[in-house]
């Protein structure tokens, strides 16, 4: 059997173009309309998605007042609780939600992630995230940010403490005889007793152990940090890789650390973000592209310029062709190409920063063969695992993935027609983890 395909769908915001909700035929209000989320779950399971990605967002005021007020980012539901309420209307699609380990608690984030595993039958997973935003800082009592650094030391701990606590009841611990009244086994739980650099949880969680053991472990860092935890601890990792190259080498990377740690590489999936815009004919494609990024006003777009440039692009004649650009400390490799690709399409100021303002990473355009042939030569060459989909707008984005590149896909062997299993770790080829506190006493 070839190696298959995982889809992820990234649905907070329901696209990540920023004038995404300015398309024609787009429903503006997606990201705060039940209706339209449940229309979108339910598209994507019938497409056999692997599972619906909520991000999230902890601050509004993260960008200029200018550029924020033409985002569709600033109203969305609290992840957990929509995941609780599409869990309801789907049977299969896993819901993950990110959760910060730097502005929460163990204790809230473990019971509320074993709850929606709980309801949803098996298929919860947590996106472990340390927030980076220093906005986000100021809505939690904290004047300034936290370390890059320390925040993924309280993030490791953070993992263990939620884990730990995911684990407090063995699976038979519920006797639940009515005829001696006795409803639990206490030799069956554990109480964490956790005191560390960071936290102190004394447990147990209140909450029978998830269905899945624990809900799938999901983590989106690129940096050394980052990396190195998710080979710690990741079972999904969302990547950020631009190019094929990239890809390959984050890929490996991360697949080796692991290897160092004695997990096995298949134990984690790695899903680069991916934005899709699929048409009958390239042009058709090109064309959608074209009128997307047009929609980009330069409010939004040139503040996004500016930090890929490290220049105040705000100065400059948006309907001349880019100027001289002098060194800065921005990243100089990500500078000279859009530098070149400015002189290469012979794009004005505004051109480059419709194009970098919508959406700056891995963009697939084309019809669905060409975007078949794409991830199936980035999951061949062990570039990625699969791709966490970004639409380019909603319906319509979302309905031509489905109908169009899905059947392509399983047309070629490379993507599933039924689901394998009921839970997302089923689905993903993950293995349910033994709970550590209760393996022994289990074999005697």
């Amino acid at each position: 059997m070839p190696k298959r395909l995982h889809l992820g769908a990234f649905m907070r915001p329901v696209s990540i173009h920023t004038a995404w909700w300015r398309y024609p035929g787009a429903y503006p209000d997606a990201n705060f309309n039940l209706r339209h989320l449940v229309r979108f779950i339910q598209t994507l399971e019938r497409g056999r998605f692997d599972a619906f990605f909520m991000a999230d967002h902890l601050a509004v005021l993260n960008m200029p007042i200018e550029a924020l007020r033409r985002s569709a980012t600033v109203t969305s539901f609290e992840p957990l609780t929509l995941l609780s309420a599409l869990a309801m209307v789907t049977e299969r699609i896993g819901l993950i939600a990110t959760a910060s380990t730097t502005f929460d608690e163990p204790y809230h984030i473990a019971r509320r992630f074993a709850s929606l595993d709980h309801i949803s039958l098996g298929r919860a997973g947590w996106n472990i995230v340390t927030t980076s935003n220093p906005d986000a800082a100021l809505n939690f009592g904290m004047t300034e940010h936290v370390e890059h650094d320390e925040r993924y030391r309280r993030a490791r701990e953070f993992y263990a403490v939620v884990t730990g606590l995911w684990d407090s009841w063995a699976d038979d611990a519920w006797l639940r005889d009515q005829e001696s009244g006795i409803f639990f086994d206490p030799r069956r739980m554990h109480v964490l007793g956790h005191k560390g650099e960071h936290l102190s949880v004394r447990g147990p969680l209140n909450i029978a152990r998830p269905l899945q053991g624990w809900p799938v472990i999901v983590q989106a860092g690129a940096s050394e940090a980052g990396r190195q935890l998710a080979a710690e601890t990741a079972e999904m990792v969302f990547a950020s890789s631009r190019t094929i190259r990239e890809a390959r080498e984050f890929y490996k990377d991360v697949k080796q650390r692991m290897q160092g740690l004695g997990r096995a590489p298949d134990a984690l999936k790695i899903l680069p973000g991916a934005l899709v815009i699929v048409g009958r004919t390239r042009t058709e494609a090109e064309d959608k592209k074209v009128l997307l990024d047009s929609l980009v006003h330069p409010e939004s777009g040139v503040p996004n310029l500016s930090i890929r440039l490290g220049v105040d692009a705000s100065r400059f004649d948006l309907d001349a062709p880019l100027p001289e650009i002098p060194q800065s400390n921005a990243s100089q490799s990500g500078r000279d190409a859009l530098v070149a690709l400015a002189r290469r399409e012979n794009l004005t100021v505004r051109q480059l920063a419709q194009m970098v303002g919508g959406y700056g990473g891995l963009q697939m355009v084309g019809t669905a063969g060409e975007i078949a042939d794409t991830m199936q030569e980035w999951l061949e060459t062990e570039a990625s695992d699969g791709f966490n989909v970004m639409f380019p707008t909603v319906p319509a984005g979302l309905d031509d993935f489905v109908d169009l590149v899905v059947p392509e896909l399983q047309r070629r062997g490379i993507f599933r027609r039924e689901y394998e299993g009921a839970t997302l770790r089923e689905n993903l080829g993950l293995t349910r983890p033994e709970n550590q506190f209760f393996r022994a006493r289990a074999a005697e």
